[in-house]
């Protein structure tokens, strides 16, 4: 040991990341792996730093202020930040750090030449993206170089990148430390990036290597553009040789400078295919050490390679975790797509809609897949998964076929094990009576008073075994035939009409219009609801005054409040029966973790709002009426230009009926998820008043604590009285880092990561394409909402966001139109798109970052596309 100011890379390995950062610990458990040589050096560690630090008298007002700011207050940010800097770089490197530095060089060569590398606590972590926001420097000569710039590396804690990075994602600044790692620097060849999975489509069987001249600094500062080799399975598959131009060199008297390659050596490949591919193989080494794909900086000298960086690919989306020795190509369809809720999801959500889905379903990246392997791999199983899939959305389609076309990843089967997402085969038809509906939302109502009834005596362990009960009921009555063949009935006659009405018709997508208000819609119900609580706040002008400042309140004392005003009580039971009758619903609501309106009904606050300010009294009535009346206008319509064609009689009278059919059933569509999610509020309440016990006692500092732990986990708690605080805060910091991922339509277990594309050539040059689900053409403003409760809409706008859930429902009404990201012909925003009648288009990639708020667009919902004006 020679100190706690500095620490050898041989004493240290990637559990010291508190002493010495992310990248000296990772440099320490690289220099452990036979066979992987990385520079000699040493760690100034983080006590060095809090050491400096401490002799900054104002550092901690600065702090404060700094935490103050708002991230997008640029010049504030930089300008604070560059004062903080300089604070830091002025003072000396203290006395003993500086001793301690000057024995450690005195170890390794007084007169070397070192790199000097800030290497701070929050970066090269498996949930951060700190990569490049703080500083490096190369070819540095003498003492006096090496312990100035080490100042300089403290200092570039608060690079303006950083601070920024840290004030977005809610990192206390005090909680990052800073250590510096000093190496004996390197003279390369040739040098750059080893990805050890494809940073493009995530196949972790294929390795990318970027190569050039000299430093890799060129590389990494865009100077030059790189050779890529392409490896996998041990040959290099694919290769681009670039023209390099420019490399970047050492200077004799310390730095780095720009220079120009020879003319004669600017085509020549920086590696051969043999170095390439023996340079993979080191990462594979590294990769499995670390366990994880990994980003690694190499050198290569006098023909060895030197890794002089390796920190893990945060961008890839992780991979479904299989059974020991399961080998097997997996290709997994995202249920997050199809559930309109690709937000990550905690752990008792995840595990809850594992224990009471249909079919079995793997976790990745805090979102849920289905395995439909065995169903692709049987020629006569996977036609009719891809036409279902296909039907809800066609991106899905397209990302399988685009798996099957890779020869030999998908094995040919010929029987089919059961499970995964229903075929084409639909149940057998039932008849036309729209008894059948509403008898299946009294068995759903009974149903849910029963558990309501019974799980009120249950408590401790024997409460989670009344659970998995519970569960079988859930899926009785979610799997109920008669319930399936409800909901593909009238999907079934939305196609027909659809197929039928433009072969003879040139109608396009004719079923949008004929299912507009359409009966037993418990959704579009819902949205017309707040119509009518706005009615009943709309003349009670102190009511209007309190809800224009709830965002000030508690939601817990909203309520009561809201009371005390005048006109407040009233207000409060037009409120509470909405809420008793759908609160709870909320955004992303397949995750039982998520806060119900019933828990925040501040989050109506604003659509109530929009609702008062943009519509008038007894706006459901005529809303309703007004989209009935337009269908049977429809009907007759379509039904009297039939007649005139030849065979006409029997083409409307099979019309007719499946007008009948589609709108005694499509309203039911929506209803099983309704059920669904009324149970999970029935779930959540026992669960949440398990966990307030085990606060009470002391197992949990939280109650929220209890979603970052399966529903095996919480039982086991409960069970024990004992809960695993370490487990709990893995569990937030992953959370934490998939919140930020996208996740694909499609995963394969090699990692591939697919979302699909439109082979579509109609649409016009940049104008963005998508899924038609909802028919019109309406112009208007785009606003982007992210977050429902920070809605503000106009008669007018046209709503863009991710997804919409059944929760955004009230929003619709109020629109002109909408754009999603995510979404197919049959899930939950199309459908009530259509019973409003707005124009749709939804599975727009990027839609929310390539449309600006308050933009002028233009929504094509007939031919699934959307213009952006000027």
């Amino acid at each position: 040991m020679t100190g706690r100011y500095v620490l050898d890379l041989e004493e240290v390995d990637e559990t010291r990341v508190a002493v010495v950062g992310g990248k000296g610990a990772h440099l320490g458990g690289l220099s452990r792996i036979e066979g992987i040589r990385v520079p000699d050096g040493f760690c100034v560690t983080t006590d060095a730093f809090r050491r400096a630090v401490a002799e900054v008298p104002s550092l901690d007002d600065r702090l404060d202020e700094l935490s103050c700011l708002d991230p997008e207050d640029r010049e504030a940010m930089r300008t604070l930040s560059a004062h903080l800097r300089r604070m830091i770089g002025d003072i000396a490197v203290p006395g003993d750090v500086s001793a301690a530095v000057i024995r450690a060089l005195g170890r390794f060569g007084e007169q070397g030449a070192y790199a000097v590398r800030s290497s701070a606590t929050a970066e090269d972590l498996p949930g951060a993206s700190f990569a490049g926001q703080q500083d490096t420097y190369l070819n540095v000569l003498g003492r006096a170089a090496v312990l100035e710039h080490i100042s300089r590396c403290w200092a570039s804690v608060f690079t303006e990148r950083a601070v920024v990075y840290r004030q977005r994602n809610g990192i206390d600044h005090r909680t990052v430390d800073m250590a510096v790692v000093v190496q004996r620097m390197v003279f390369p060849e040739s040098s750059g990036i080893l990805f050890t999975a494809d940073p493009v489509t995530g196949n972790r069987k294929v390795a990318t290597v970027d190569a050039g001249f000299g430093l890799g600094e060129a590389l990494v500062s865009g100077l030059v553009n790189p050779d890529v080799f392409t490896v996998r399975d041990g040959e290099v598959v694919s290769r681009t040789i670039a023209v390099k131009e420019r490399a970047v060199h050492a200077l004799p008297a310390g730095g780095t400078r720009e220079v120009v390659v020879d003319v004669r050596q600017r085509e020549r490949p920086a590696l051969t295919d043999e170095e390439a591919v023996r340079l993979v193989g080191l990462g594979r080494r590294i990769e499995a050490y670390f366990g994880c794909p990994q980003d690694i900086e190499w050198c290569l000298v006098d023909g060895g390679f030197r890794i002089v960086q390796s920190r893990p690919v945060t961008t890839l989306f992780p991979l479904p975790v299989l059974a020991d020795g399961d080998s097997e190509n997996r290709v997994y369809v995202s249920v997050g797509h199809q559930q309109m809720m690709t937000d990550a999801m905690k752990p008792l959500g995840f595990s809850m809609w594992q224990l009471t889905a249909m079919v079995p379903m793997v976790e990745a990246g805090g979102r849920l897949f289905v395995d439909v392997t065995r169903r692709l791999a049987s020629p006569a199983s996977r036609d009719g998964l891809l036409d279902v899939l296909g039907k809800g959305d066609p991106l899905v389609r397209d990302a399988l076929e685009t798996v099957l076309g890779q020869e030999g990843f998908v094995p040919s089967l010929p029987d089919v094990v059961p499970g995964g997402p229903p075929s084409a085969g639909a149940p057998a038809p039932i008849q036309t009576d729209r008894s059948v509906v509403t008898g299946l939302i009294e068995r759903s109502r009974t149903s849910v008073a029963a558990l309501e009834r019974d799980i009120r005596t249950q408590e401790g362990p024997a409460l989670f075994d009344f659970l998995l009960e519970a569960f079988e009921e859930h899926k009785r009555v979610l799997g109920d035939p008669l319930s399936m063949q409800a909901v593909m009935a009238g999907m079934d006659a939305t196609w027909w009409l659809n197929d039928r009405l433009w072969q003879w018709l040139g109608e396009r997508n004719a079923a949008d219009t004929l299912t507009l208000s359409a009966p037993d819609n418990v959704t579009s119900e819902m949205g017309l609801a707040l119509l009518d609580v706005a009615d009943v706040i709309r003349p009670l002008p102190e009511v209007l005054a309190f809800l224009r400042d709830a965002g000030q309140l508690d939601d817990a004392t909203f309520l009561d409040e809201l009371a005390k005003t005048a006109g407040g009580g009233e207000a409060r039971d037009a409120i509470e029966a909405y809420l008793d009758r759908y609160g709870m619903r909320c955004v992303g609501e397949i995750d039982i973790t998520r806060p119900r309106w019933r828990e925040r009904p501040t989050t109506l606050v604003p659509v109530i709002l929009d609702n008062v300010r943009n519509f008038g009294p007894g706006a459901a009535g005529r809303r309703f009426e007004q989209g009935r009346r337009k269908a049977l206008e429809m009907e007759q319509e379509v039904l009297s230009r039939l007649r005139t064609l030849p065979d006409g009689d029997r083409k409307a009278d099979e019309t007719r009926r499946m007008i009948d059919r589609v709108r005694t059933f499509i309203g039911y569509r929506e209803y099983p998820k309704y059920g669904i999610v009324s149970r999970y509020f029935v779930y959540k309440q026992a669960l949440l008043a398990e966990a307030e016990r085990l606060v009470r006692e002391g197992v949990l500092p939280e109650k929220e604590d209890a979603f970052y732990l399966t529903f095996q986990e919480l039982h086991e708690a409960v069970r024990s009285n004992r809960v695993d605080g370490r487990l709990i805060e893995r569990r937030k910091e992953a959370f934490r880092s998939y919140r930020e991922l996208t996740p694909p339509r499609v995963l394969t277990s090699d990692g591939e990561a697919l979302t699909g594309a439109y082979r579509r050539d109609d649409v016009p040059a940049g104008a963005l394409t998508g899924l038609p689900v909802s028919a019109g053409t309406v112009e208007g403003r785009a606003r982007v909402v992210l977050d429902m409760a920070e809605a503000d809409l106009e008669a007018g706008d046209i709503l863009i966001t991710v997804f919409t859930d059944p929760s955004w429902s009230p929003l619709f009404v109020g629109i002109a139109g909408l754009v999603t990201e995510v979404g197919g012909l049959m899930t939950h925003g199309a459908v009530i798109a259509r019973e409003y009648g707005l124009p749709a288009v939804v599975g727009v990639d990027r839609a929310t970052r390539l449309i600006r708020d308050g933009q002028r667009i233009r929504v094509h919902g007939t031919d699934g596309y959307v213009e952006l004006l000027p």
